[in-house]
């Protein structure tokens, strides 16, 4: 079990998501990942952010905390610098890895109830809040 720190970022009613496909299926997850030894959860989101989207975020209050395999700390954010979508993190440059594929995404939030986002408790309390 590893904790995990994850960002959500709203921008013009659109939430920033991971689109993942793999083994054949299609899913979307907010970005974030394993917390390292020495980081708290927001830095740790903050890394992912970087790695995962190649911008650099603000880190407001958790606004969502699941516990699946561990602590995972869900952070509203906001992007202070960068691109979204030039992520260089290990999902995109580590060719043997077999995890399926990576695409950072903006999704309306009127829609996110209408996707497999994971975790679903997450993209719903966002859609019930940002709607």
């Amino acid at each position: 079990m590893r904790d995990r720190g994850s960002v959500v970022l709203v921008e013009n009613n659109k939430v920033g998501l991971i689109k993942r496909i793999r083994n054949g299926s299609v899913y979307y997850v907010f970005p974030g990942g394993g917390i390292e030894e020495g980081e708290n959860p927001e830095t740790g989101a903050k890394r992912e952010a970087f790695e995962e989207l190649g911008v650099k975020v603000n880190v407001n209050e958790c606004f969502a905390k699941v516990e699946f395999n561990g602590t995972q700390y869900f952070f509203l954010a906001e992007i202070i610098e960068g691109t979204f979508g030039t992520g260089q993190g290990e999902e995109y440059t580590y060719e043997n890895r077999d995890r399926g594929a990576y695409l950072p995404i903006w999704v309306d939030i009127e829609k996110l109830s209408l996707l497999d986002v994971k975790p679903k408790e997450v993209a719903l309390k966002v859609q019930s809040i940002f709607n």
